[in-house]
Order: structure tokens, then sequence, then C-alpha cells
């Protein structure tokens, strides 16, 4: 290794150096030793591989943010976050920072500027994306710092990441780890380009390749990397080539690997190279490096007390229940002023307009919403009105733009996505699913985003465009829903959703946009998050829907001439056990009736705990009318049949004749 051209460097510096990066080294070995007691669970092992995280984490300032993953121990003790707090979570204790809720180094500290990762390889790419944009946007030349694997590269994650920083001008280091092997499959078997730094050119940014066990190395290239992209903002590809002595994870082992490479990169150990360098030229003496090595060899020893310490982690599920979200306790606006004539695109249109003026700090992105105004031109004007800083245009893409809002989220910016149509949301539904909804039950962070989901059938757009999919996230706890029936709620609704801190789908279906008008309040008003609506009161029979569903029932109302309760849901989640509640005591037969289709609906959920919850006030079955269990079609007549609506008013004779 070459070390003779940082010569520049004090002595003080080169101790620094040397104490930060043999105490990952120090503390991997104890946790090895812990892992074979069966004081901890799993490991993932940085051994050889601590040069990178260490020299990069020095490189930077303290208040940069960095994304680390599983191996990159060096970040976390170079941030000086005490051992005693590491083996509390490595343990699993509620005093470690998931409580116990997830391990290793699935935790973030913004304390600390490090954001926690998940298990999902090139995820918290677009994460760093969306924290730089926060810091571009309020004029602050910090750069962040996001790790990836050698194998992470594969992932379509990986691109959208780089692809939206490179548009974008963010000033992001994209940290490429390269230590030869994805779990067992290597390299060649994973790409086919000599290096990947090879991949910056397609993205029209720059790469580079350095010795990633030369920690001085690294941390020469990242200080000027990092110094050069806070003057002149644009993100950067840096390869740093590696390997890690151990498996993949403890339980794999290293039998895959050939012993003459093992042998090779033993030779280019980083701690055991440096140490020579030091004691080689007389920077350091050998008692110097014994001190650092006794000093952190005490406070490994103070720290580990905590594992033989009974076992802390407290069972109360209300907490955990309560931590799913980050508490709100919204303050209702009623409307007062004068009112104006509203379509449904209308009231989301004004809706937006006024969070954009209330909230300084709120973005939008999506596909076509600039200039164009998106494909139903709701933000027409608005890149012109509020600038196309806020207003951005994203490549089409929905995982990167959905990382980015979590990030912007942890730079002090409210988030707005906007779905070109709710069927896209899948290509992004990791990020919602497993970043945006357990983020804050895992270690804090709240994500203050609301993605707007267009959806709905009936207009013969077919099975990839007309989709109902609000049911894909009803089961994943940390999404809160909505999904408005009239211009009324959604105005109210959308801009309560925008004073909530928490990630919410607000689903607007596409049938309603232009179908429907009303009498809406002009000034800023809010409905609570939550709260269903009963919109009649009768004693035939109670219905139960939400958005075009609701219209669907007062037809049918109507057409039979029945006294019936009809209930608008308007969140559903949470949805309003009260009101459905008194819907049922008020006619003991309930009608259940949404556009999704019927297997797995969330009315299958509303119909068990009716069952459970309010047995003795029903008078027959509670039924539900969903659309049939096939793809939406295409074909007009075949959408027709398709839809639940076709079966409502028959479901709805059989249950009054019961």
């Amino acid at each position: 290794m070459d070390f003779d051209k940082f010569t520049s460097l004090s002595q003080d510096k080169h101790h620094e150096i040397y104490a930060a990066l043999v105490k990952p080294r120090m503390v991997e070995e104890k946790m090895l030793k812990l892992l074979r007691q069966g004081q901890i669970s799993k490991w993932f092992s940085g051994i050889g591989q601590e040069a990178i995280a260490v020299g990069a984490t020095l490189a930077l300032e303290e208040d940069e943010y960095i994304f680390p993953l599983h191996r990159n121990l060096g970040v976390f003790t170079t941030r000086n976050i005490p051992l005693t707090k590491l083996f509390e979570q490595w343990k699993g204790s509620s005093n470690g920072f998931t409580k116990g809720r997830d391990r290793s180094f699935h935790f973030g500290s913004i304390e600390h500027h490090i954001v926690g990762m998940i298990s999902h390889l090139g995820s918290m790419l677009s994460v760093a994306d969306g924290v730089s944009l926060a810091h571009k946007l309020d004029g602050k030349q910090k750069v962040s710092l996001a790790f990836s694997g050698d194998g992470g590269t594969s992932e379509g994650e990986f691109h959208e990441a780089i692809n939206l920083a490179a548009v974008w001008d963010l000033p992001v280091i994209f940290l490429i780890e390269n230590n030869g092997y994805g779990l067992s499959t290597p390299s060649r078997d994973q790409f086919r380009c000599e290096h990947i730094a090879d991949k910056a050119i397609g993205y029209g940014i720059e790469g580079k390749i350095i010795d990633g066990n030369n920690v001085l190395e690294v941390f020469h290239e990242v200080s000027a990397i990092a110094a050069d992209l806070r003057k002149n903002p644009r993100p950067f590809l840096l390869e740093c080539k590696t390997f890690r002595m151990r498996g993949h994870e403890e339980a794999s082992g290293t039998k895959y690997v050939p012993r003459e490479l093992m042998e090779m990169w033993g030779e280019r150990d980083p701690i055991l190279n440096y140490e020579n360098y030091l004691l080689r030229d007389n920077i350091l003496n050998d008692s110097q490096l014994k001190k650092v090595r006794n000093q952190i060899s005490d406070e490994i020893s103070d720290a580990v007390s905590v594992f033989t310490l009974t076992n802390s982690t407290e069972i109360n599920t209300h907490n955990e229940l309560n931590d799913v979200f980050r508490e709100h306790h919204q303050m209702v606006m009623n409307p007062k002023g004068d009112k104006e004539e509203f379509r449904f695109i209308d009231a989301i249109q004004d809706a937006l307009k006024i969070a954009m003026k209330k909230y300084d700090n709120l973005i939008l992105m999506g596909q076509d919403i600039g200039t164009y105004g998106g494909v139903f031109k709701i933000t027409e004007g608005f890149a012109e009105e509020f600038g196309e800083s806020r207003v951005r245009n994203t490549p089409i893409s929905e995982a990167a733009p959905l990382g980015a809002a979590l990030g912007l989220t942890i730079g002090g910016k409210k988030a707005m996505v906007e779905m070109q149509f709710a069927d896209f949301v899948s290509c992004g539904f990791n990020q919602i699913a497993n970043n945006l909804a357990k983020t804050h039950y895992r270690w804090g962070q709240h994500s203050d985003v609301v993605i707007r989901m267009p959806t709905g059938g009936g207009t013969a757009a077919g099975p990839f465009h007309s989709q109902s999919n609000e049911a894909w996230f009803f089961h994943i706890p940390g999404l809160k829903i909505v999904y408005p029936s009239s211009p009324t709620d959604a105005k109210g609704l959308l801009l309560a959703s925008f004073e909530d801190p928490n990630p919410i789908l607000f689903f607007e279906h596409k049938g309603l946009y232009r179908s429907i008008k009303e009498e809406v309040h002009v000034q800023e008003y809010t409905i609570e998050i939550g709260k269903a609506k009963t919109l009649l009161k009768g004693e035939d029979i109670t219905f139960i829907s939400y958005g075009l569903g609701i219209h669907w029932c007062q037809e049918v109302i109507n057409d039979l001439r029945i006294n019936a309760t009809l209930i608008d849901l308007r969140t559903l989640v949470p949805w309003d056990k009260d009101c459905i509640k008194k819907g049922v005591q008020a006619t003991g037969k309930v009608i259940i009736a949404h556009e999704d289709t019927e297997q797995g609906g969330i009315g299958g959920e509303i119909a068990a705990w009716v069952g459970e919850h309010c047995f003795t006030y029903l008078d027959a079955p509670v039924m539900r009318v969903c659309s049939i269990n096939t793809p939406i079609p295409f074909n007009e007549n075949l959408e027709r049949n398709f839809m639940a609506k076709s079966r409502l008013k028959d479901k709805v004779i059989q249950l009054l004749n019961w």
C-alpha cells in the first residue's frame, strides 16, 4: 500500500485516524466472541473493510449525513456513539436505538447524522438524494454519503437514485464497497463491466476507483471530493476496492472463497499495513499504539457489562402501538366564509395551492407535474407560481422520488409525491412499505410525506390504469390512508394530510375529478382524519362505503326509495369504528360496498369487525358488494360487469328481504 504520498498529515491526525481504525476491529472481535456465546443472534462482519467507513467518516463534516450498511461499524464508532448504546442495540434491549424492534445496524441517529438502513439493497441511496436536495434548497454547502455494496449496484433502486441525483445535480457521494462478492456470488456473475465506477459515465457523472484498504487514500479522496461537491453540487460515484475476510454473515462461512484470494487480501489488511507504516516512518511508536488499544479495550470492557444484565426489554403493547405513528393531535379548522362551486379536481388543486403557500418547506415531486401540469392538469401553473425548485418533475421512476421524500423529511422539509396513476406505485412499493411506513416505529424518525394516488376504473383504461389498490397498503402498519368522495372532503382532508407528520396515501378517484361538483368553502379548513361521516340516517339498511362507491350507494337508495343510513368512511386507516357501530345499531342490516375486488378487500376486515363486536345488533349477515376477483378489464362491457356497481342493487334487495 502506498501511504507515502499522504505526507501532509500531522502526528495528531495520524493518531486520530489510527484510533478510529482500530476501534471497530476490536469491537468486532469482542462481538464475535459474544456471538459464539449466544449473547447476540447475528453478526455481519466488516473485518478487512474498516478503512472505508473510518476514512470516509473522518473526511466529512460532523453534521453531514451518512447512510451506512451492515459492514460500516466504523461509521458509528467514528461518530462517537457510546459503545454502551451500541451494545444495547445489538442485544435487542429497550435501551437500544430501536428499543429491541430491529437488529444490528438497522437504525439511525439524527443526533449523529446517521440514517438507518433497511435490508433491501439500494433503498437508502434515494433517501440520501432527499437529504442533499433539502440542503441544496436551503443553500447549505453540505454533502451526503451513501454506502452500497457491489451486489447492491444490481438493484433497480441503485439506478433510480443515481439517475435522480444526476438530473438534479445533488451533492451525494455514492460510495461502493466492492469486496468482490454479493454474499457468495462473485462479481463476474453480478455484472459485466470491469469496474463499477465505469457505470458513472452512463449517468453523466464522475467516477473513480481507489484502494479501499488504504485508510489515508480513502480519507484524502473523500475529503477532496466532498470539498468540491460542496462548492459545485453534483453526485460522484466512488468505488473502493476491498475484501471482507469473513462470510456475508457469520453463519455463511467463507468456503466459497479460494484460499489464495484470502491470503492475498490478508496481506493487505488495512490495520496491519497502516501500523507498519506508522512504525516504519516513526510517526507513532509501539507504546503509543498499545496505549490506543488499551484505552479502547477498557472502553469495551466497561460497555460489555450490558450483556450480563437481565434482559431489560419492556413489553408494553400500548407503547408498541403508539410508536407506529408520530404523535399528532389534529386541531380541526372549521370551514367559514364564502363558497365557490368546485369540481373534485378543483378542490384538490385548491388545497395544494393553499398548502404550498402555508408551508414554504413543502416540495412537490412527480412525473410531468411541472410546466405540463400533470396528466390530469392538477398542478397546472404551479411551476410558474411556486418555482421549479419546489414543483419538481422527476424522471420516469417511482422508488427514487419516494425515497427522496423521506430524505427531504430528514432534512426538515415536507414532501408530496404524485403517482401519475395509482397503478404505478407498485414500482415504489418497497419505499412505502419498508421505509416510510416503518421508520418511525424502528428508530423514531417521522416521514412527513403525502402520496397522491389517482385511482379507480370506469374509464375503460384496462388493467394498468384502472386498479383499485388501496387494500395493498391497508395491511401495512405505519401508513394512513385517506379516500374522499366529495370536493368538500377532498379539500379538507388533503389539507389535514399536509398537517399530519406521518406518511399518508391520499386516493383520488379519477372518475370523480370532473364528474361531480358542489359549493366548497374557499378559505382554508381541515377535516378530521380517521373520522367517518354519516351522510344519511335511516332504519332500513346501513350502507358503508368510500370514494366512488358512495355515489353508487346513493343511486340505489334513491332508486329503491329506501330509508337508509349511509356512512362514508373517508379515512380507511385509521377507520372510524364508533361510527360503524352506531350505523349497525341503527338498522341491524349492513352492506359494505367498494370498487376494489372482494378477495382481500377492506370490506372483509370491516365485516369481520362488525361480526365480532356488533353481532347482537345484527338482524342479517353482513353482506359485501365488491368487484369480481379478476384484473380490471379494458372492454367497456367487461369493465361494467367487473364493477361492484352492477351487482349492488340486487344485493341490497336480497338483504332487505332477509
